[in-house]
């Protein structure tokens, strides 16, 4: 299998319009690098096929898939309607109850046990991605009474915000951890965290897998204000994080969401860690067999920022057009790759890492990554090969977008699994310490079509396990 057009990442969600071979192979083939399964819908016996298919697809087409498995988090829902769907108008009062019997005309049912002390009156209740808004008049016991401000249709199982109120509920719930364990019993290493507030979140994760003796890779989405001011401590946690903009854009002011996006993917490329724009990338490919130019220049400029990945929701889900929205994805990025001279300056780096060091200095890992990219500029090396055992030197690499392909080659399947979420890094099995190592892995660097015959490249490894401390020029 060749190397993809594109060194963009991108993320697919699995569903009923592509969970069968032929499509997701087309998929594949089109530019997917990463296949996410959203666990708020579906059975697990669906997701245990899903996951199958994903393995059985990259074995037949000898094409990495990684599997991102989305965790739902205390995503706040309506329960099931006496009639769908229904319709709030403006000035009407209706009433959100916690006890499912209660539901019927006027009352509707939520799935959230604590949402009457998690509001007061005066505080505003969002449905539909804030589509529909209503005020918090009173609450009494488990019901909580409102006035429609912006009214509109809705149905069971319809995403509830609560915009400035404080969600009393951790981002990581027992069903969450249930969804875990069923996932790493199926193979399954990378995990995206829902309503992350703090570091915390992500270490309740991984301890909990630590028990079990797994290792996990753990994927912050970023959707909640208290998410955003403590996006440092929480880079230093998870393994890479992801610009979730359907909630952001509703937990915070929908006109700061471009900012906020780019200072997120800034923070998380200076950290070293992948990080996903998502969320309404190209929509309109639901029921169009093209985008909007809006929708276009979104992807571009997400990628000229420095996104590792970008994911499509619906899009490849329910929509009429998934191999389609997968191509035109890669379409972009490959004319938003080619108008990028590099992403992050190599001093940027250095000086925000020098800062963070303070008198102890950049590590030697980081100063080898740093000179790694400095110098496939400048002696123009055709591929970077990073030999690794925890996947740490492709992804400092990777923070610099680099224009060479990065070759992560590593005899860990779970590292292999991971480094798919890193901008220009392909994963290849490889076990690092046997004879003719170097020559093997420029054949391999070949085989691929990561570099012609007879071009340099550049090899960073390690004196010793779990470091990176050499540079060495390939010549042809």
């Amino acid at each position: 299998m060749k190397l993809p057009g594109q060194k963009t990442k991108i993320v697919a969600t699995l569903g009923p319009a592509s969970a069968n071979e032929r499509t997701l192979a087309a998929m594949a083939r089109a530019g997917l690098s990463v296949v996410r399964l959203n666990m708020s819908h579906g059975s697990l016996e669906s997701h245990a096929q899903n996951i199958r298919l994903v393995r059985r697809v990259a074995e037949r087409l000898k094409k990495p898939l990684s599997i991102l498995m989305d965790l739902p988090g205390p995503k706040i829902r309506l329960g099931k309607l006496a009639q769908e769907p229904i319709s709030l108008k403006r000035g009407e009062e209706i009433v959100f109850t916690t006890r499912s019997r209660e539901a019927g005309q006027g009352v509707i049912p939520v799935d959230f046990k604590r949402l009457p002390q998690s509001v007061k009156p005066g505080g505003l209740i969002y449905l539909n991605d804030g589509f529909i808004q209503l005020k918090v008049l009173s609450v009494r016991g488990p019901q909580v009474r409102c006035r429609v401000l912006v009214g509109g249709q809705t149905r069971s199982r319809k995403g509830m915000n609560l915009p400035g109120s404080k969600v009393l509920a951790g981002a990581v719930t027992k069903r969450d951890l249930e969804f875990v364990d069923f996932g790493l019993k199926h193979g399954v290493v990378i995990f995206g965290v829902s309503f992350v507030e703090d570091a915390e979140d992500i270490r309740r994760l991984k301890s909990h897998c630590r028990r079990s003796g797994k290792t996990v890779y753990a994927v912050a989405k970023i959707e909640r204000p208290e998410a955003v001011a403590n996006l440092g401590g929480i880079l230093k946690e998870a393994d890479a994080v992801m610009v979730a903009r359907g909630d952001l854009g509703v937990e915070i002011p929908i006109h700061r969401v471009p900012v906020v996006q780019k200072e997120i993917v800034r923070q998380a490329n200076v950290a070293g860690r992948p990080v996903i724009t998502a969320t309404q990338m190209l929509l309109s490919m639901v029921d169009s067999i093209r985008p909007t130019r809006a929708e276009a220049a979104d992807v571009a400029n997400a990628i000229m920022d420095g996104t590792d990945a970008v994911m499509l929701s619906e899009e490849t889900a329910v929509g009429r057009y998934p191999v389609r929205a997968v191509a035109m994805m890669a379409a972009i990025a490959r004319d938003a790759e080619g108008h990028r001279e590099q992403g992050l300056s190599a001093g940027e780096v250095e000086t925000a890492l020098r800062e963070a060091a303070g008198h102890d200095g950049i590590s030697i890992e980081d100063a080898v990554s740093l000179a790694a990219v400095e110098m496939q500029k400048s002696l123009d090396i055709g591929c970077i090969l990073a030999p690794t055992r925890t996947g740490s030197t492709p992804r400092r690499i990777s923070r610099l977008k680099p224009k060479a392909w990065v070759l992560g080659l590593s005899a860990s399947p779970e590292i292999r699994e991971f480094m798919q979420l890193s901008y220009g890094v392909h994963p290849v099995r490889f076990q690092t310490r046997k004879t003719g190592g170097v020559s093997e892995m420029a054949n391999d660097a070949v085989r691929l079509g990561a570099v012609r015959k007879g071009r340099r490249v550049l090899l960073a490894e390690g004196s010793a396990g779990g470091t990176t401390d050499i540079l060495r020029v390939i010549a042809p």
